[in-house]
Formats: C-alpha cells, structure tokens, sequence
C-alpha cells in the first residue's frame, strides 16, 4: 500500500534534516507532532535542491537541477513521486495549499546559484533572497497556521523578515566556503576580498532589522510553532552576536559556529521563555 511508502517519504525527509542540520532539526522537534513532519517535508525538499548546486561538483549539475525541478512538478502534479523527497514535500504542499510562487521562486534563487556569482545591485541580491529564503518561511508559516489565509496574511511579512534574517546570517558565517570555494558574493556593494569593520557592520545592521520585525510575528503565531520558531530564532540571534564580535579577517579564515554546550544553553533559555510567556 502506498501508506508504507509514505511513511518511508516522511522517514527520509526526517534524516535528512538531522544530517544536515543539527540546529535546524533541534528547533523542529520543538514544534508540536501535529505540524513537525510537514516542515520536515519542506526542508528535504530545499536541502535536496541547494545540495545540487552546492556540492556535487564532479557531476553534470545543470542536467541534475533539471531533472529534479521537472521531478518536482510531476510529483505535484501526480500526488506521488518516487524520489521519496519528492513525494513527501507533495503531500505538504497539497496538505496546506501552498502556492507554486512560492516553490517556484525558490527553484529560481536556486537555479541562479549555477551560473551567478556576484550581485552587483540590491534589486537583484532582495529577488535571491526573497526566493532563496523568504519563500521558505512562507511554506512553513502555512503549515504553522494549518493553511488558515487570514492568519497567513497577518504573519507572512514577518516569517519574511525571519527566512532573510537566517539567510543573511548564513551568508555571514560561509562567508569563506561561498566566497573562495564557491566564488560567490552576495551582499551588494560590499567587497568582501577587502572585507573591515564598517563592511561588516553595514551587513549586521541590516539583519538585525530583519530579526526585529520577524520577532514581531514569533508572539502571535499558533502555540504549535512558536517554541520551535523562537528556538531557531535564539539560535541564530547566538550566532550573529559571535560574528558581531568576530574580526572580519576572522570571519573571511574560519566558519564561525554555536558549540553545542552553548546550543544546550540556548535551548533551556528559549522553554523557559516560552514557558514563561516573555517572548
């Protein structure tokens, strides 16, 4: 029976979360069994597409990328696909109701890691992280309020301004792997080969307005998410208070990270929080 299947899309979508994340997975398991699968489901799918054109550089990565946004399509398109990736972020989608825009501009950010590298205007970098990341935290606010529009509507700025928020954050932490491994370079205006204080600060400063006006949201979503949502948002906060206090020649030599005592630390500080209702 196709229920079996099933359970082995979920089961997959699952570990590849823990072997990918480890934040990321912690924070998932702080929302309630009810939605945890279905962001699950979201993540396989985004992970899956950013590996293509991130890793796997001794393959044809354009004829990969293809494959998976055509597999992609037919798996929504047929309720079942199977790549069981595929098959159990299709059920999410049809689940909630998520919009192709979204899936769709997150394809496009993605297809453009292939051939892009550098973005010289703020046009062009506001469009990648708008499909690259904003998108994501609009597929996981509809699981976070059961598809309900009118509450979608409400939040959806503020899971925004999350999703650029973590992005931006990332971006600052690889900032070695993306830019001399990857010959990449997001943040507009910025010489990175050149990197100093006021560079840094400029790109801190803006994400930081991003976490205040996604903390905004994290008060009123529904309790099913929202120990989950402010635990990755502790965590990320963590990580750019260190890469506030990093040396951008620092910053440019290593990857930047939260130990996992520290992370232990945080956890126990966002419950109590939550528990506490002080968000």
């Amino acid at each position: 029976m196709k229920t079996i299947f099933d359970t082995l899309s979920h089961t997959c979508s699952r570990s590849v979360t823990h072997a990918y994340s480890t934040s990321f997975s912690t924070a998932t398991r702080m929302l309630a069994p009810s939605i945890r699968q279905d962001v699950y489901n979201i993540y396989g799918f985004v992970r899956l597409a950013d590996e293509i054109v991130d890793s796997f550089h001794d393959y044809n990565k354009v004829q990969l990328f293809d494959d998976f946004e055509r597999d992609l399509h037919l798996a929504i398109e047929h309720k079942i696909s199977l790549n069981p990736i595929l098959n159990a972020f299709q059920e999410t989608v049809h689940k909630y109701n998520i919009e192709a825009s979204h899936y769709n501009a997150f394809m496009k950010s993605m297809r453009q890691d292939l051939y892009k590298t550098e973005y010289e205007s703020f046009e062009d970098y506001k469009e990648y992280i708008y499909g690259s990341a904003d998108v994501v935290g609009l597929m996981c606010l509809k699981v976070f309020v059961k598809g309900d529009p009118q509450k979608f509507e409400a939040l959806k700025d503020s899971a925004m301004s999350l999703g650029s928020a973590f992005q931006k954050v990332n971006f600052l932490r690889d900032l070695k792997a993306d830019y001399e491994d990857l010959s990449r370079s997001y943040f507009p205006h910025t010489n990175l080969a050149q990197l100093d204080e006021a560079g840094k600060k400029q790109i801190i400063d803006e994400i930081d307005s991003d976490f205040r006006h996604g903390f905004e949201g994290i008060a009123k979503l529904p309790v099913e998410a929202k120990f989950g949502v402010y635990t990755a948002f502790i965590y990320y906060k963590k990580l750019l208070h260190k890469l506030k206090k990093t040396p951008p020649m620092e910053i440019k030599n290593r990857r930047i990270r939260v130990s996992d005592y520290q992370k232990v630390g945080l956890l126990a500080k966002s419950y109590i929080s939550y528990r506490l209702n002080i968000l």
